[in-house]
């Protein structure tokens, strides 16, 4: 299937999250994850998924001067779109608690773009994943966020913790784009490249 497409190619991962990490394994694919620091800041006038588009891709640049003819770099950006603001990760305990109480009893959008390079190759896409939550009472969100490791996600919460399972009500669109990354189009990109480039 795809690893075999893409036996001549070198796949770079350039993300520390363990999820996106384990979702390169259940493909299939061999990877290396280089990693490198980049300010994760975009103009103010970007709004929805042209957020997570730009830090996708500006999350690529630090690696362009390095690719090899046969590298294939991939960099991602999550984001939690909601009342027309962008959620990324919280700084402090007290603004993971803001953003659930504002993410409870209501419906947000979970955006998660993907850019994927070559050296004469570039394709950037996203998915957009509806997801409402049950209210929270003030003890369930401070529990969580006491309990597991809210400080590293966008909207402050992985939905395939304790939060998820308890407060998802409804959900629209790619789990895997909650979870930081919408394998389908990966999938279906890097198919792409294996047969075109």
């Amino acid at each position: 299937m795809l690893k075999e497409k893409l036996k001549n190619r070198h796949i770079i991962l350039a993300s520390g999250s363990p999820r996106r990490q384990e979702f390169f394994k259940n493909l299939g694919l061999d990877f290396e994850i280089r990693l490198k620091d980049t300010k994760e800041e975009y103009p103010p006038k970007l709004l929805h998924f042209e957020i997570s588009d730009y830090l996708a891709q500006l999350k690529s640049l630090p690696f362009l001067e390095e690719l090899n003819d046969n590298d294939i770099l991939v960099t991602s950006d999550t984001i939690v779109w909601h009342k027309n603001v962008a959620l990324g990760k919280p700084r402090t305990k007290d603004e993971a608690f803001a953003m659930l109480k504002s993410l409870s009893n209501n419906t947000h959008e979970v955006i998660t773009s993907v850019c994927v390079r070559t050296k004469i190759f570039q394709k950037t896409v996203n998915a957009v994943t509806k997801v409402t939550f049950k209210d929270f009472t003030d003890e369930e969100i401070w529990y969580y966020i006491n309990t597991y490791s809210p400080m590293d996600k966008a909207g402050a919460y992985g939905i395939q913790e304790w939060i998820g399972q308890i407060g998802v009500v409804t959900i629209e669109g790619s789990y895997f784009n909650v979870m930081g990354l919408p394998t389908h189009l990966l999938y279906e990109t890097l198919n792409i490249i294996a047969d075109d480039f």
